[in-house]
């Protein structure tokens, strides 16, 4: 299996479908202290399946401090206020930090051109800006390296160098992994130190002697006991023990801590402990603007008081092959930091706090979920049901929850459609990975080589779906070769680039709960997924969505 992460952006914009990770164990008891309506709350989303580590903190002061659910089903260790996780992409936030610090001390300037910081590079990501790579206006589009394949820092340089520039420097946005890699390589260039020391000497101190993490392979390592993270298949994620070289993730994804100590963290950088004050303000002052009171900030996204009341800043990150999701918003006015961090993707950090993040930002009561699912005879709906039109959706059980399966495109828009992206949406993202695989891009030339190393040459491509997943949308299509067919799904962004990548997988599913009446609905106590009510009557199933409703029947 090959898979190529993107970072979630905004809090405001999360969401995921419920993924079939298997039967959870009995949830924890919390260990750690919340007042009492926090406690209330995250122990009622825990029951709802939530596991994580929870640090809220106004002022300094912690308001909530706490674990949820199990670090290590295993082992049978729960998460606590010392459980360590990945913090994904919330690590470019560390990455701008460091680059301000340099500001900061005249070894560097906004407006430095790439080139001129480091000569080794060559071609058109030369002249792009230190700003312009911060704000992810720099145009460099695709990636430079998958997160667990060994990366040299000169064959870092090497890929950079061969990626193209989706539009000319400044004028668009186009989120980018490797310009934070490129920044990583600025600031060991820069400082005479390697990245990770330098980071870890200058950036991630915390008053009192304590030092807020480390990186999750490689040294420094992030010191305390690591939770599990489990992935969308339920199989336990990367553990932390890639030897490296680290380089396609140094920058962008490398480190790793705990919830206490991202939030004590943001306090510091925040309140101009870290950098000066100046830095600080041209950290949190919106940059490019990405519509709908949101705007990308050096590390940070800035989202306006239309959303939640307040302004605030966010950084969000994880997913993938190591199974751990992190978020962490700033509230300003209040100077509240709040971080969400989880080890298991039936409900992400990202997922929760986007639920949460209404109440509080704004102070009010914390909503819970909805109550448990009726008890219901998921065995006898088991089975495979044909849609006249072909395709078909697979029906599995597991204990009280169902996990139904589509095959076919006509079966992904009848079962799995996906919430807020328009038929127009579906099909330029859809060209857009057609266009890949027809090696149309470097991008693309590199993901055909990469299969056809894997399978042998591609003789045909055939659309098999699109769906909005764990915040990508992801186009399913069927590789054929002349020996065998091999599916798998890609996620493209508006230029062209490749953000996330699964050959192969396994078709897309949604989990279902019986809500009465013989009727199921998806297990998602945040609604924030697909809207589907899925009815069994004798041999008959029977899916509504809000495109419609479509009838499949029992094969055999």
């Amino acid at each position: 299996m090959r898979t190529l992460l993107v970072a979630l952006l905004l809090i405001a914009t999360l969401t995921a479908c419920t993924d079939d990770t298997g039967p959870e164990p009995a949830p924890r008891e919390s260990v750690g202290q919340c007042d009492a309506g926090l406690h209330a709350a995250f122990s009622a989303w825990t029951r709802a399946g939530f596991s994580g580590s929870v640090a809220i903190s106004t002022k300094g002061r912690f308001d909530c401090l706490a674990g949820f659910g199990s670090a290590n089903d295993s082992a049978g260790t729960p998460n606590t206020p010392d459980t360590v996780f990945s913090i994904g992409s919330v690590t470019k936030s560390f990455t701008a930090a460091t680059v301000f610090h340099l500001v900061d001390a005249g070894k560097l300037s906004l407006d430095d051109p790439a080139g001129r910081l480091l000569p080794e590079l060559a071609g058109p990501v030369a002249g792009v800006t230190v700003e312009q790579l911060l704000l992810h206006t720099s145009g460099l589009n695709g990636s430079h390296g998958e997160d667990h394949q060994p990366l040299s820092r000169n064959e870092a340089i090497t890929a950079i160098n061969r990626l193209e520039l989706a539009f000319p420097p400044g004028t668009d946005y186009v989120y980018s992994n490797a310009g934070y890699t490129l920044l990583a390589l600025i600031i060991e260039k820069v400082s005479g130190s390697s990245y990770r020391d330098y980071t870890a000497t200058n950036i991630l101190p915390l008053p009192g002697r304590t030092v807020a993490g480390g990186f999750w392979d490689g040294e420094p390592a992030a010191p305390g006991p690591r939770a599990v993270g489990y992935t969308e298949s339920g199989a336990p994620g990367h553990d932390g023990t890639f030897a490296g070289p680290h380089w396609a993730v140094d920058g962008n994804g490398a480190l790793a801590m705990t919830a206490r100590d991202l939030a004590a963290w943001t306090h510091e950088l925040f309140t101009g402990r870290l950098v000066s004050p100046a830095s600080v303000r041209a950290i949190s002052t919106p940059g490019h603007d990405l519509g709908n009171g949101q705007a990308e900030t050096p590390g940070w996204a800035a989202v306006d008081a239309s959303a939640y009341g307040k302004p605030f800043l966010t950084a969000s990150g994880g997913g993938g092959d190591v199974g751990h999701n992190a978020v962490v918003a700033w509230v300003p006015e209040r100077q509240q930091a709040i971080v969400v961090m989880s080890n298991k993707p039936r409900l992400p950090a990202g997922k929760l706090l986007k639920t949460l993040a209404p109440a509080l930002i704004s102070g009010h009561r914390m909503p819970t979920p909805g109550a448990p699912p009726a008890d219901a005879d998921t065995a006898a709906r088991v089975g495979t049901y044909r849609l006249a039109t072909g395709g078909s959706l697979d029906v599995s059980a597991s204990g009280n929850r169902l996990v139904m399966s589509a095959r076919g495109t006509d079966a992904v828009i009848a079962a799995l459609p996906p919430r807020d992206l328009s038929t127009e949406d579906i099909r330029d993202h859809e060209r857009r990975v057609l266009a890949v695989l027809r090696g149309e891009s470097s991008d693309g030339r590199t993901e055909r080589k990469l299969f056809e190393s894997d399978y042998g040459p591609i003789t045909d491509i055939a659309l098999a779906g699109t769906v909005f997943h764990d915040n990508d949308v992801r186009t399913y299509v069927t590789i054929s070769t002349r020996s065998r067919s091999v599916l798998g799904w890609f996620s493209v962004d508006e230029k062209g680039g490749v953000g996330a990548v699964e050959v192969p997988t396994e078709p897309p599913s949604l989990a279902l709960v019986p809500s009465g009446n013989g009727r199921y609905r998806p297990d998602d106590p945040t609604e924030t997924g697909p809207e589907v009510t899925v009815e069994f009557a004798d041999d008959r199933m029977t899916v509504t969505t809000p495109r419609g409703t479509t009838v499949a029947r029992r094969a055999g």
